[in-house]
């Protein structure tokens, strides 16, 4: 098989993409490769069984679909399944009855953050029959603007952070006594030297710095910066849930036992995920858009035979979370596309109005 061309994704005549189109949709409802005696015994494709199959191999050829076996039908590949969602798929139109079962859903929910993306995320996995998510991501800059140090008796510490309006204290164990003198300087020190920066802000030469100006003190400065950068590392706010990881088992992708251990092993770490969605939370590119990435564009290796939908949900121009779901790449496009969209608009509608207003569903 050739690698996929821009060129030729380009110039694909109207006829290999009605080709195409068919198939993946024919694929992802009877889950079986698809043949030309189908694609004519329904009226779906008016020309000759010969020319489809004609088509279907330079379909083939281009990369857009594969064949899983001699004498089979065809089925999409990733290259088929993408070109599908960028420029063949109709835009689903969720029915009356599933927009009033999302509004009746989300309506009277608390107006909390957390409380709001559970039950959209427990809402999508049901109404997709997919694997759901919800996520806080990662906030961008952690800071500590203010540090205080108080001396509890001759060797132990209270470091004292203000993050925001939060407070977070630590204590700090010194093997060399430690004056009110020392405390006081090395409250002094941080405020001057690392307040307002991020732990990967606090470099080497700074630190040096922090060690000249505490003198004698010197000793204090690496276990407490260490302290410092720790606390900020943990304290980044990001959070990411599932719901309906059973019904993975379902689909015939996640069969393998080896493949699906590795699905739940990435569930339960999900430090993994919670990066690369927390980093496409806040890509100006795609704000706004749905983000879609199919098989091997999944940036978690594991993850090749899955497709990844989900949309950022944004609080004015402040990334607070996303709803997403995560299937095999043989899924309904359409509809999960539409249900992610709309229930993600519908939730950053909830915070916005103050949780009254559901319309932007």
């Amino acid at each position: 098989m050739t690698p996929v061309r821009r060129s030729e994704a380009d110039n694909l005549s109207d006829r290999k993409k009605q080709i195409l189109k068919a198939i993946v949709e024919a694929h992802v409802e009877l889950g079986e490769p698809v043949g030309s005696k189908y694609l004519t015994s329904g009226g779906i494709i008016t020309c000759s069984s010969a020319t489809i199959r004609n088509e279907m191999a330079e379909l083939e050829e281009m990369g857009y679909l594969e064949q899983p076996h001699t004498s089979a039908g065809r089925i999409p590949s990733e290259a088929g399944y993408r070109l599908y969602v960028d420029s063949l798929l109709e835009r689903y139109r969720l029915t009356e009855a599933e927009i009033s079962e999302l509004k009746r859903n989300l309506r009277g929910k608390q107006n909390e953050l957390d409380s709001i993306l559970d039950s959209a995320a427990r809402l999508a996995s049901r109404l997709t029959d997919y694997t759901a998510l919800s996520l806080k991501p990662r906030q961008r800059r952690i800071t500590v603007s203010r540090f205080e140090i108080l001396p509890i008796d001759e060797h132990t510490l209270v470091l004292v952070m203000i993050i925001g309006r939060i407070v977070k204290t630590k204590y700090i164990r010194s093997d060399y006594p430690v004056n009110t003198d020392a405390a006081s300087r090395l409250s002094t020190v941080l405020n001057a030297c690392i307040s307002g920066m991020t732990s990967s802000e606090i470099t080497i030469p700074i630190m040096m710095e922090m060690e000249r100006a505490m003198g004698e003190y010197e000793y204090l400065v690496s276990p407490v910066v260490k302290s410092v950068c720790e606390l900020i590392s943990s304290f980044d706010g990001g959070e990411l849930r599932f719901d309906g990881i059973n019904r993975l088992l379902s689909y015939p992708d996640y069969y393998d036992t080896d493949r699906l251990r590795e699905m739940l092993e990435l569930f339960e770490r999900k430090d993994d995920l919670l990066q690369v969605i927390s980093e496409g939370a806040y890509s100006e590119s795609d704000a706004g858009k749905v983000k879609i990435y199919i098989g091997r564009e999944n940036l978690v290796k594991i993850m090749d035979n899955s497709t990844l939908i989900y949309k950022t949900i944004k609080r004015g121009d402040t990334p607070v979370g996303a709803i997403g779901i995560i299937g095999p790449t043989r899924m309904n496009y359409g509809r999960a596309i539409a249900l992610i969209d709309h229930l993600s608009d519908g939730v950053a509608g909830m915070l916005t109005d103050g949780g009254d207003k559901n319309d932007n569903i």
